[in-house]
């Protein structure tokens, strides 16, 4: 672990350049400025602000790990003031935490040797957390580009930690990676086809592969990336609807017949459509028993003396009673009118 201590005249001293944070902001009202050189002065503040953002934020969660540690010190029961030094500066626990896995990620950049201090400055607070999190070989690319002078924003990361690993995923034949690392197939366009890839059966993902090998083109990966997804939300929904689980029907025959008759975007919309009238219609009911039982209460509750709450009463019987009815245009006085049977009452009426 890198030594980042500082003596007390050092941290005075930085204390001192971080009160010199001090920078013009150019005048709204100016119309001699244009509005390139306006943005331009924006977001070199913007810049700047970001750049100590991040510099406070590790060294906040240095401290924060340092109280810590302190506290774990001398037996059971010394964690505890560290939680009381968190209330009392008003910092919840998740925050603190987060402080303190930033502060490792940096100290672990630094002590790797991936990164320079310095270039701590060239990063967002958001990208130098999302590199953090990124495969070594992720790290060590942003921190060259980052040493070289570059500024690092999230997006870059991300793509980039993306783009490494499609081409280095076993879901991808051994062809198509080659390709991808010699820049023949972009790796922009193979990222997002592996993320689709990941949340498919093996049986699917193997007729992505024998395609991707026969057409290794941008557009037909493009094609398959879509494909891919609709595949995974049909599987995903189909996986929920409780009508289908219930009935003797083969979801993967139906799916081979949807893709032979080019419909598969529909019956996975079908499939969807179908998970959340079945969520809704669930959550009415318990809505519904719900409103019953608290009318039931307040019936109870009412008499003579309160007209108006009897009123309510019957007002809302239309939505509380066996039969929910609810007006669905004034205009063209249509009404949607649904009946509520319990098994027990299908019994009683057959």
């Amino acid at each position: 672990m890198a030594d980042n201590s500082q003596s007390p005249q050092e941290l005075a001293e930085r204390l001192t350049e971080l009160n010199d944070l001090q920078f013009e902001l150019p005048d709204p009202e100016d119309t001699e400025l244009s509005d390139l050189d306006f943005e331009q002065k924006i977001d070199l503040a913007w810049k700047v602000c970001d750049r100590f953002d991040l510099q406070t934020e590790i060294w906040r969660g240095r401290i924060l790990r340092t109280v810590r540690d302190r506290e774990k010190q001398g037996g059971e029961g010394r964690g505890m003031g560290f939680l009381n030094w968190l209330k009392e500066r008003e910092i919840s626990k998740s925050q603190a935490y987060n402080l303190i896995e930033l502060a490792n990620s940096a100290d672990t950049l630094l002590a790797q040797g991936y990164l320079q201090a310095e270039a701590i400055n060239n990063f967002s607070k958001r990208a130098f957390i999302e590199t953090a999190k990124s495969p070594t070989e992720v790290q060590q690319m942003v921190s060259d580009a980052a040493g070289q002078g570059d500024r690092i924003t999230r997006r870059e990361v991300r793509q980039l930690s993306d783009e490494w690993r499609a081409v280095n995923s076993e879901l991808l034949p051994g062809e198509i990676r080659e390709k991808a690392s010699s820049g023949a197939v972009p790796p922009r366009y193979l990222a997002p086809l592996v993320r689709e890839m990941e949340k498919l059966p093996a049986s699917h993902i193997y007729e992505i592969q024998r395609e991707v090998i026969d057409n290794p083109d941008v557009n037909t990966v493009k094609q398959l990336t879509s494909e891919a997804k609709t595949l995974a939300r049909y599987l995903d929904a189909a996986a929920q609807v409780q009508a289908l689980n219930q009935a003797s029907v083969d979801m993967e025959l139906a799916l081979e017949e949807a893709l032979r008759v080019g419909c598969l975007g529909t019956a996975a919309d079908l499939v969807k459509q179908a998970t959340q009238l079945e969520q809704i219609t669930v959550k009415l009911h318990s809505t519904w028993k719900r409103m019953g039982s608290l009318a039931d209460r307040l019936y109870v509750d009412t008499g003579a003396s309160t007209p108006n709450l009897r009123s309510l009463l019957t007002c809302l019987e239309r939505l509380a009673g066996q039969v929910i009815e609810v007006q669905l245009s004034e205009e063209r006085n249509i009404r949607i009118r649904l009946q509520v049977l319990s098994d027990d009452q299908e019994s009683n009426q057959s």
